[in-house]
Parts: C-alpha cells; structure tokens; sequence
C-alpha cells in the first residue's frame, strides 16, 4: 500500500503530465469502452476516459491498487485480475491501453474490436538516467526493444516522450517507488538517494500505437 501511494504522490505533482497529453492527443476520436491494464491506482486511464468521455474499466493484479484506485474515482469499473486471463468478453474493448505494463498481445488481441486500438507506453533506454546516475555506481545503457512487434498486431504509429521534470524532497523516494530500481538498488544507492533534497531529470518514453489484424489473418 505504501508504494501504490507514493506512486499517487509523485504522480498528482504532474511531473509526468505530458505522457498523459502525449495519450490523450494520440486518442482524440477514437471510440471505446477503454480498459487500461496495470491500470496502478488510476492516475493515467482516468484522465484519459475524462478527456474522451468514454466509460473506463481498469484492471490490476494488485489489491492495493484496485482499492486505491475504486477509492477515489468512482465513476469507473475496477478489477483485481491478471492480464493472462482478461474477464472481458472477445471484442468488447474499443481503446486498450497498458503504461509501463506488461504486454500479452494474444488476450488483447481478443478481447480488442475491429478497428479497436492499443496503446502501449514503454520506457525507453534514456529514461530517468539522473535517478540512476545517484542509485548505481555507473551507467550501463542496454539496448532496448521500444518499438516491439506484436504477434496478431500492426503498428500504425510511435511517439517519442520526452521531458524534463523536477521534484523535491519526499518525491525524490516517490519517483523511485514506482520504478523496478527500487528492487535493485543497493544500500549505497539508497543512502545516495535518501540524500538528494532535489532531483532534476529527463523522462524517455515511446507510445506505440497498435491496430489488431483482422482476426481471420492474424494468428
């Protein structure tokens, strides 16, 4: 519970806002309803079915994120329930989205419309490098994948995200708390961080748009 809230923290300070817009731009017209898998505790998916007035399911495989998340905002549909095995129905869903989530192309594909989209944030390489620049001894950039080819999908497009952000003081450990660093730091890195009172840092992120192929040639 203490790190869905600090996710909620760091994220209501609207550092991260311009992914938000960056989604909410890229899905104007587009119809739903939307579910958002590893919805977290509804920051993201709840701006954007605001922003489309379309109904809103999230789901999450966290109690303590679902809670949090039906908690606030009551005008949404929320499942404690694994991307694996989605209880939707096949061809229910208009928009998918899924923000440094996992990605199971072959549930989504089925429970996605004809003409239904997916939207998928990744995190690319040179995300957050002034965090780990503190928390790491030094920096190794492994390539990474951020524009995947899904099995029964086609890219219609990719976005870059890039922003610069600040935060101060409790925010510094929030940003961390959301991130699978927070499960590789060392104690020195912690110590490193639990010292820095202001943080100025760079988010790298690419939004992929994903069409379904058509269900008789996709798999």
């Amino acid at each position: 519970r203490a790190q869905v809230l600090s996710r909620r923290a760091f994220l209501e300070t609207g550092a991260y806002d311009p992914i938000v817009r960056a989604v909410q731009t890229a899905a104007q017209g587009h119809g739903g309803p939307i579910l958002d898998v590893g919805c977290g505790e509804g920051y993201y998916c709840t701006r954007l079915a605001k922003a489309l007035n379309l109904p809103l399911t999230g789901l999450d495989i966290s109690k303590e994120a679902v809670r949090c998340a039906a908690a606030k905002y009551k005008d949404a549909q929320w499942l404690c329930a694994t991307a694996a095995h989605i209880p939707a129905a096949e061809e229910s869903v208009g928009l998918l989205t899924s923000l440094f989530a996992l990605t199971l192309p072959g549930e989504y594909h089925r429970v996605l419309k004809q003409g239904g989209l997916y939207f998928q944030v990744l995190a690319a390489e040179d995300h957050l490098l002034g965090l780990k620049s503190i928390i790491y001894p030094e920096l190794k950039l492994r390539p990474k994948d951020s524009v995947p080819e899904l099995a029964g999908f086609e890219l219609v497009r990719s976005v870059p995200i890039r922003f610069d952000f600040r935060v101060e003081g409790a925010q510094v450990q929030n940003l961390l708390s959301m991130t699978p660093h927070m499960y590789r730091i060392s104690k020195a890195g912690a110590e490193a961080l639990r010292a820095t009172e202001v943080l100025n840092d760079t988010a790298s992120c690419v939004l992929n748009i994903y069409r379904p192929i058509l269900k008789g040639d996709a798999l």
